[in-house]
């Protein structure tokens, strides 16, 4: 089973009497639930509803670990140390390495929130026998958005990005950043767009070239490796033939979709 290090992301330890609390406030996820050692997938949202920071949350005794991408960890601290004003909280860096191992789970590993397919991870020490490279290939086998690579700064909904699909956002906790623009479109049936994978021969497309179906514009592709790539499409142009800069691709549809 493989092992990789990801070097591209980063810990938060969030600790204090209040930090559940607080983190449960601002976040997509419900935390004032979650138990030691248990791992869940969520958000911060920017206040109009769109992905800030995509992240996964860790029960750390009373405290709260947060696995973010790594070169947006000081923004998040930043952000997180503006929103806590007077609230018994201790935001910092944890520089703990993280681990993931696929396709199933490993000893010592916590299963991925997301969906059983993407294996699990790992915040200590392990031994690595494959690049973090071979897990983004299988990432994308999976079917599952990279945010951070694929989602634009406050550019895109967690909708969009599957978050409601892949256990981002807990619709039944109560208020969140952003929680109206998000329940709204959920209760709505409002979403227009998603990401999801797209197979081709060859070397991947530029990021941003159009998809199209006929003359039709049916999307962007985003984040992708020879023979796969994610990309965001109008949900009501994803039947039939797409092309990409005058080639076929062919729309794959998750299992967990």
């Amino acid at each position: 089973m493989p092992i990789a290090r990801l070097s591209s992301r980063a810990l938060i330890s969030v600790t204090g009497e209040e930090a559940r609390p607080f983190l449960h406030n601002l976040l997509t996820q419900d935390v004032e639930t979650l138990k030691d050692g248990e791992l869940r997938f969520g958000a911060l949202l920017s206040p109009p509803g769109r992905l800030l920071f995509d992240l996964f949350i860790l029960g750390d005794g009373d405290g709260v670990l947060l696995d973010v991408a790594a070169d947006r960890r000081d923004a998040l601290v930043q952000r997180l140390s503006m929103y806590k004003l007077r609230a018994k909280v201790q935001v910092a860096a944890d520089d703990r390495p993280i681990f993931a191992a696929w396709p199933q789970t490993s000893e010592g590993f916590i299963p991925d929130p997301r969906t059983p397919l993407m294996g699990g991870r790992l915040y200590g020490e392990a031994t690595a026998d494959a690049a973090e490279a071979d897990y983004d290939a299988h990432r994308l086998s999976v079917g599952v958005p990279d945010p951070t690579a694929d989602a634009p700064q406050d550019k895109t909904y967690p909708i969009e990005a599957d978050f409601d699909l892949l256990n981002g956002i807990d619709f039944q906790k109560g208020c969140f950043v952003g929680q109206e623009t998000t329940s709204r479109m959920k209760r709505r049936g409002s979403i227009k767009n998603r990401m999801m994978p797209l197979d081709f021969d060859g070397p991947p497309p530029a990021f941003g070239a159009e998809v199209l179906k006929g003359e039709l514009r049916a999307g962007e592709v985003l984040s992708g490796h020879d023979g796969s790539a994610m990309a965001l499409l109008r949900v009501d142009r994803i039947d039939g033939d797409l092309t990409v800069d005058g080639r076929p691709v062919r729309l794959r549809r998750p299992a967990w979709m």
